[in-house]
Formats: C-alpha cells, structure tokens, sequence
C-alpha cells in the first residue's frame, strides 16, 4: 500500500472482531514506531504490547469504569479488541538528555542546566509519543488491522499499579488493535468540520479576521 493512501484512508474503528492478531505483526508495527522523530534522540518513549484476554481485562478495568461501560454506545465493539498497545513517555529522560553537553545550552536540563520539566514550552516526551503511535496506527492500517487510540481520560495511577510501570513514565495512551466487524458506531466527532489553518509565509486575515 502506498503511504499517501494509508495516510487518505486511515480512520478510527471503533467496533473490532475477537480473532487474534499474530504477535510478529504487532512486534512489526512497534518496530515501524521506533523510526519515529525523536528530540535529542532520546527515544524516551516505551511500549507494551497486550495480546491476550487476560491482559485486555487488566487494561480495561483500569481504564474504565462500570458507570462508563453501562451507559457507553461504544463499549460493546471496544471491549473486543484482541490487542493493544499501551504507549508511555518519560519526562525525566528528556531532561537527562538535555543536561548533557551537545544540549545543555538550551536550558532544558536538570539543575544547573535548565529547570527541569518545568522548563519544557512543549513537553516534547508527549509529541514524540504521539509521533510514535501514528506510525504504529499507519502500519496497523497498511497490513488491514484496524486501531484506535484511546487517550489517557482516566486510570493512569491504577493502570501503573497493575502492569507494575514505575512512577517516573506517564501513561499516555493506548493504541487498540484489531480487526474491523463491520459494526463501527461513528463517533459524534465526525460532525465537526475540520479546519486546520495553512498560510504560506506568514499569517494571514481570514474574512477581514484575524483567526486566534
């Protein structure tokens, strides 16, 4: 499949079949994740991969609530994820990274190279996380397995505790894997229009309006 029709036809589903996903594909979209941009090369982002129902249970009893499951339209074809990848990041590497010499001058280090993750204007450990899971999301979608990413809303600390991730590495979300049944309940997002701002050199008025 050519990217520029992955990147085209690539969407959420919502709504997946049980059958199993084969472990060497999921090790291969995990491996597509680590060609991802990466600030300093830090590569501070980790991935675990759950691949049995067991597993699927732990995660969604962390991240969801019985409240959430009853009253859900959505619940019934998530719940039926065969796979998921639950994707982290690490603050403290990055700062680590930006203490050492090639990067301490931009003030993004630990003490007394900078302020810590504090001093971040953008948490970079969250972009290149998100970088990651686009990739994994796209390969997923060239070898016809469908995905999700279901953000961080809830459960994190619990999340932690049960697949034992250490304190310091923020749960970021989880890509869920799976193959499409043909059932997918649409999300009410598809109802807003997209309307991304592109200006060549410089920003421009819209309507005699400056967007902000």
């Amino acid at each position: 499949m050519e990217l520029s029709e992955a990147i085209k036809k690539r969407r959420m589903v919502r709504s997946f079949s049980p059958e199993s996903i084969p472990d060497e594909l999921i090790d291969r979209l995990i491996s597509y994740a680590r060609n991802a941009p990466s600030a300093g090369n830090t590569a501070g982002w980790a991935a675990i991969a759950l691949t049995d129902q067991h597993s699927m249970s732990l995660l969604w009893d962390a991240v969801t609530d019985a409240e959430w499951r009853a009253t859900s339209k959505r619940w019934g074809g998530l719940s039926k994820a065969p796979a998921a990848i639950v994707m982290l990041a690490n603050p403290a590497n990055y700062t680590s990274r930006y203490s050492m010499p090639d990067k301490s001058a931009s003030g993004l280090g630990n003490p007394p190279h900078g302020g810590g993750e504090d001093s971040w204007p953008v948490p970079y450990w969250f972009v290149d996380a998100g970088s990651a899971s686009m990739l994994i999301m796209l390969g997923a979608h060239e070898a016809g397995v469908g995905s999700l990413f279901l953000g961080n809303f809830r459960g994190e600390k619990r999340l932690k505790e049960t697949l034992g991730i250490p304190d310091s590495w923020r749960y970021i979300g989880t890509i869920l894997l799976g193959y499409d049944d043909g059932n997918d309940y649409a999300s009410q997002s598809v109802k807003n229009r997209r309307n991304n701002l592109v200006f060549h050199g410089r920003w421009q008025q819209e309507n005699n309006k400056v967007q902000e």
